[in-house]
């Protein structure tokens, strides 16, 4: 992938449109698709990790989704300009020992010309939650639609 629209400068309806391409891809959890979202070169900061290079990146991927199981994943647009988003964004997965989790983060995301991520700085906290307490209950794949988004479920 040489380009994935929609590209900078930015307005609020594509920084909107970017957030919820990039919430569908991940909600997809394919490594190989997702990856090709970003620059070969693209930089990352996840958390205390440092990532360069898609295939970096998609290596990282493989192994999140083998950890974070039924991984569901919503994203918010806080800030954005030109080239540049800022996301918040939350997402419930489990462990293979029945543990549940709601992750909370922000990131702040830095664009091409031709719409691939070039950078992305994640800052991410795992909070330990019940399964009684999941709010992400939509199937397999993409948020439909209609389910709430963040701000929506009072989050």
């Amino acid at each position: 992938m040489t380009s994935k629209p929609p590209f900078p400068p930015f307005t609020l309806e594509t920084a909107i449109q970017k957030a919820r391409m990039a919430e569908n891809a991940w909600n997809g959890r394919d490594p190989q698709a997702v990856a090709l979202a970003y620059t070969e070169d693209s930089r990352w900061r996840n958390r205390s990790e440092f990532i360069i290079g898609r295939e970096e990146i998609l290596r990282f991927l493989k192994r999140k989704w083998a950890k974070e199981l039924d991984y569901k994943l919503i994203k918010e647009v806080w800030a954005f300009t030109d080239d540049r988003i800022a996301v918040r964004f939350q997402y419930e997965w489990h462990d293979d020992s029945g543990n549940y989790y709601r992750s909370h983060g922000n990131e702040n995301w830095e664009f091409s010309e031709t719409g691939l991520m070039r950078r992305r700085e994640a800052s991410i906290n795992d909070v330990p939650i019940q399964e009684s307490d999941r709010l992400f209950t939509w199937g397999e794949g993409p948020r439909p639609l209609d389910f709430p988004g963040l701000t929506e479920l009072g989050l």
